[in-house]
C-alpha cells in the first residue's frame, strides 16, 4: 500500500512548532523528491529552520524553495550544507 507523505489537511494555516516543522519536512520530500534522510527541520513558532546535508548545492535552493511554499512558514533560516564526499 503506497502511504501519503502529504496530504490536503496539512495545509491548516496555524500550525506552529514540531507540527510546522512535521509539516515542511514531509512537504520537501513531496515536491522536491530529495532524500530528507541527512535533513532536520525545526520550527520556533512560524520561524523554521533548515539543517542537514543535501547532494549537492542545487538542492540546497529546492529545499528552501520548498519550505517557503508551505503555508503557515513565515520566516526560514537555511544551514543546510551540501555534503562532503
Amino acid at each position: 500500500m503506497h502511504k501519503q507523505i502529504y496530504i490536503h489537511q496539512d495545509d491548516h494555516p496555524d500550525l506552529t512548532g514540531d507540527e510546522l516543522a512535521a509539516k515542511v519536512l514531509r512537504y520537501i520530500q513531496y515536491s522536491a523528491l530529495i532524500d530528507v534522510s541527512q535533513l532536520s527541520v525545526t520550527a520556533v513558532g512560524r520561524t523554521v529552520v533548515l539543517s542537514g546535508y543535501v547532494s549537492c548545492e542545487t538542492e540546497i535552493g529546492c529545499v528552501e524553495q520548498a519550505a517557503a511554499a508551505v503555508i503557515g512558514v513565515h520566516l526560514i533560516e537555511n544551514k543546510i550544507e551540501v555534503m562532503q564526499q
